[in-house]
């Protein structure tokens, strides 16, 4: 009966010390022991609680200072070749940027769990850069943003101008144009419109006086002939007289023959040429403005072959030579209200003067008045980009020598031409900054122009009407002029 009791006494006890070990298991759950972080790996994460991740931007070479919650243990960097940080107090840490790279820093404390975590991006630093812009485009709004090892310029500025000019000085400050991403947008173009007038006078002034001897003298078999016509040309072709009185002695026995010419002539011309085109393009662009034609001419003969190798038919080969008004300009508008212009003007007509004979074909030949230059004026201003003055004097006499130099006999025996041409021609350009008005503030040539009747035109020969106002044309105050374009 004793050792009966026995067991029942340590079942009971076991019973006991089971049901205390349980309550403790439920009172005190299991801590899992921390191991001491290694500096060559990645600390555990043991909290389950996020934490926020925060973006860093530094430049290569800046630093930042973090302050902390608590206390610091470890800190983990993911590469430290582009960012370090420094731990100098229990809860403030220095982040400095080594090289243009991404990466993060996570801290923790001392129980493993997370503080802070920043994705850091280090770039260029472009203060320098930013500096130097707000120096050189003080009115621009011009954002530097580094973008790897180039640099990527954004905003607006007012003219194509100016962001070639930030994009030249950020190339040179960064090592290149080719690190440069040029996004600038300009705000609105400019348009321009150029207006050049190419004017031209020409004077001529031609006198011809004095009497043309042409003599034919035989004595046995010498034979003497004497002719003084002067052959002075003008412009290539031969002077006409305008007045002639000619006297002949023919003798059919072999007697000396003289004929005489009495010349004497003035005229006086002008010629006056005036071409104004206007054209219009945007700033940066390129326009080309062309009124005229094309005449052909012969440049030689192509002969076709046959698969024997014989000449077959032949004909003229044909080229053709452009005449007219011509005008072709680049412009770009720069700071302060100037223009830069690339101006070509040509103004050229067919002349017969100097003309050819090719193949049995009279050629004319062109007579060319061209400018082209580079120049910079002020909107709505005028500059002479050409100009010529010139003057030609030619005198001729021709006459019988000695006798020709006896006084007022003299005259009888030398014929004299004197000819003078004066020329000049001038380039004139405009430029003006326009912008796009509503039709009606514009006219036409032909605005209002009526034509005549039959009846007008039948018994009064009258080719158009005399109007007024057109219908569109609103008068100013109490002025009423006439408007439209009248042929004479």
């Amino acid at each position: 009966m004793k050792r009966r009791g026995n067991r029942l006494s340590i079942r009971t006890i076991l019973i006991r010390a089971l049901s205390l070990s349980a309550a403790a298991a439920l009172a005190f759950p299991a801590v899992a022991p921390v191991m001491a972080a290694d500096t060559d790996s990645a600390p555990s994460i043991t909290s389950s609680v996020p934490v926020k991740v925060r973006f860093l931007a530094l430049g290569v070479g800046k630093s930042v200072i973090i302050d902390l919650p608590r206390d610091v243990k470890d800190v983990l960097v993911a590469d430290p070749k582009i960012a370090n940080a420094v731990i100098r107090s229990p809860q403030r840490a220095y982040i400095i940027g080594a090289a243009v790279g991404q990466t993060n820093v996570v801290f923790f404390d001392s129980e493993g769990q997370q503080i802070a975590t920043y994705d850091i991006a280090i770039k260029r630093d472009l203060n320098g850069v930013r500096a130097a812009l707000r120096q050189l485009l003080p009115g621009a709004a011009i954002q530097a943003e580094g973008v790897g090892e180039g640099v990527m310029l954004t905003g607006s500025v007012s003219t194509p101008i100016e962001a070639q000019q930030a994009g030249d000085v950020v190339a040179r400050l960064v090592g290149g144009p080719e690190k440069v991403v040029n996004s600038i947008v300009v705000r609105g173009r400019d348009q321009v419109m150029l207006k050049v007038s190419v004017a031209e006078v020409r004077r001529d002034i031609i006198k011809q006086l004095g009497i043309d001897l042409s003599a034919s003298m035989n004595y046995g078999t010498a034979v003497v002939n004497f002719n003084n016509t002067n052959p002075f040309t003008q412009n290539g072709g031969p002077l006409v007289a305008g007045n002639t009185l000619t006297t002949s002695a023919l003798n059919k026995l072999g007697l000396p023959t003289v004929s005489a010419t009495l010349r004497a002539m003035e005229s006086a011309g002008v010629v006056r040429t005036l071409a104004e085109p206007n054209l219009t393009a945007i700033s940066g662009e390129s326009a080309t403005f062309i009124v005229g034609g094309e005449f052909p001419f012969p440049t030689g003969v192509t002969c076709q072959t046959n698969p024997q190798g014989a000449v077959g038919q032949c004909a003229p080969s044909i080229a053709f030579k452009k005449f007219g008004i011509s005008l072709n300009f680049t412009p770009v508008v720069l700071t302060e209200g100037k223009i830069s212009l690339r101006v070509m003007t040509e103004v050229s007509e067919v002349s017969n003067d100097n003309s050819i004979n090719i193949s049995g074909v009279q050629v004319p030949s062109i007579k060319t008045r061209r400018a082209e230059t580079t120049l910079e004026i002020p909107s709505g201003g005028s500059l002479a980009m050409a100009g010529l003055i010139q003057e030609q004097t030619k005198q001729a006499v021709n006459g019988m020598p000695g006798v020709d130099q006896i006084p007022v006999l003299g005259q009888l025996f030398r014929s004299q031409d004197f000819v003078n041409s004066q020329t000049e021609l001038m380039v004139i350009v405009t430029p003006y900054v326009v912008r796009a008005v509503a039709q009606k503030e514009l006219s036409r040539p032909d605005d209002g122009f009526a034509p005549a009747s039959d009846a007008q035109s039948t018994l009064l020969a009258q080719i158009n009407r005399i109007y007024g106002i057109p219908a569109r044309f609103e008068p100013v105050g109490n002025h009423q002029p006439n408007f439209g374009f009248i042929i004479d």
